[in-house]
C-alpha cells in the first residue's frame, strides 16, 4: 500500500534506528510486526542518533539508500526522511511528532528491541514517546523483558506490546566486522544492499 502521506491502514509502525547497514534481522522484524499489528512499516533512518554521536560508520544518505534497497520488494515497507531532512538534535519523540503530522489518523507503534526497552529511562523524554504512540517490542538475545528489569515509567507496561518474533543475532556491527574481515555478508543482508556496500567500497575500513 501507498504510504505517500496518507494510510488506509488505522495503525503505522515506525520503526527507527542506523541501519548502518540494514540487514535481514531488520526486515524479519518489521515483517513479523506488520504481521502481528496488520500495518504498513516506516522505516526512518536515524540522521545522528543522540544516544550515539557520531558512531555512524558510513553517510546518512549512504545508509538512506542502502534502506531503499533492502525494502524495495516489500509493500508493506516505506522509507520516511522525518529525522534526515531536519535539524538535531535528533530525538525519537520530535521524530515522532513529525510522523503524527503526515499520519494524523494512524495510531503509531515504535518498533523496537528489547534492550531498548529495558534502556527505555535513558531516552530523551520517554513519557512524551508515550503520549504519542504504543511500544512494539521484539526479542533481543540476552534482553529478558521481566517487570523487574523494566524502568519505573508511568504506563509503560500498558502502552507496550510484544511481537512474537525469532531471536536474530545478526547486527550491522557484525556485517561490517565481516566486511572488514573479508568474509562473505550473503544472506546477512539483502542482495540488493551487498551489491551496492560492495560498488561504494563501504565498511571496508574502520
Amino acid at each position: 500500500m501507498s504510504l505517500s502521506g496518507q494510510t488506509e491502514s488505522p495503525r503505522v509502525i515506525v520503526f527507527g534506528g542506523s541501519f548502518d547497514p540494514p540487514h535481514m534481522g531488520h526486515l524479519l522484524h518489521a515483517g513479523c510486526a506488520a504481521a502481528a499489528l496488520d500495518a504498513p512499516v516506516l522505516f526512518v533512518p536515524a540522521a545522528n542518533p543522540p544516544h550515539k554521536p557520531g558512531a555512524a560508520r558510513v553517510t546518512a544518505e549512504q545508509r538512506a539508500r542502502m534502506t531503499a534497497l533492502a525494502i524495495a520488494d516489500d509493500a508493506r515497507f516505506s522509507l520516511h526522511r522525518a529525522d534526515l531532512d531536519r535539524p538535531g538534535p535528533h530525538y525519537t519523540v520530535d521524530m515522532l511528532r513529525l510522523i503524527a503530522h503526515d499520519f494524523p489518523h494512524a495510531a503509531l507503534h515504535l518498533l523496537i528491541g528489547a534492550d531498548s526497552l529495558i534502556h527505555f529511562g535513558t531516552w530523551h523524554d520517554p513519557a512524551g514517546i508515550l503520549a504519542q504512540c504504543r511500544l512494539a517490542v521484539v526479542p533481543r538475545t540476552g534482553y529478558a523483558t521481566t517487570p523487574e528489569n523494566l524502568p519505573a515509567i508511568p504506563g509503560l507496561a500498558d502502552h507496550t506490546d510484544y511481537i512474537d518474533a525469532p531471536h536474530v543475532d545478526i547486527s550491522s556491527t557484525l556485517v561490517a566486522a565481516r566486511i572488514q574481515a573479508g568474509k562473505s555478508i550473503r544472506y546477512f543482508v539483502p542482495p540488493a544492499v551487498e551489491a551496492y556496500i560492495r560498488e561504494q567500497k563501504l565498511y571496508e575500513r574502520d
